[in-house]
């Protein structure tokens, strides 16, 4: 499974409803299960967004399909972010090319 950072603003509608964000936070939860991805934290925040949520899904596919899914109710629009642990991001670094400090100039 893939895991990726997603960053949420509330639309206009949104932010007029805000007293059901959490419960809306419980429906996001279950139609991402209905697709297979699994979300692992939700955080309201304070800042340039309004909440934060961290998810694993099956491709990247999936969680595209899934995230203008929520953006098409029209409450949230999202940025969303494919991240990379650490030992993921070891095995894209054993694949770069070895590179002659000399040629690179």
């Amino acid at each position: 499974m893939a895991t990726y950072i997603a960053l949420v603003n509330f639309t206009d509608q949104g932010i007029r409803h805000i007293r059901q964000t959490t419960e809306r936070a419980k429906g996001l939860m279950n139609a991402a299960a209905n697709l297979g991805i699994k979300i692992k934290d939700i955080y309201w925040t304070l800042g340039a967004f309004d909440a934060v949520f961290t998810a694993e899904a099956p491709d990247d596919e999936t969680m595209t399909a899934f995230a203008a899914s929520m953006g098409s109710l029209g409450n949230i629009r999202t940025q969303t972010m494919r991240a990379f642990s650490a030992q993921e991001m070891n095995q894209i670094l054993a694949k770069l090319p070895a590179m002659d400090v000399a040629s690179a100039k």
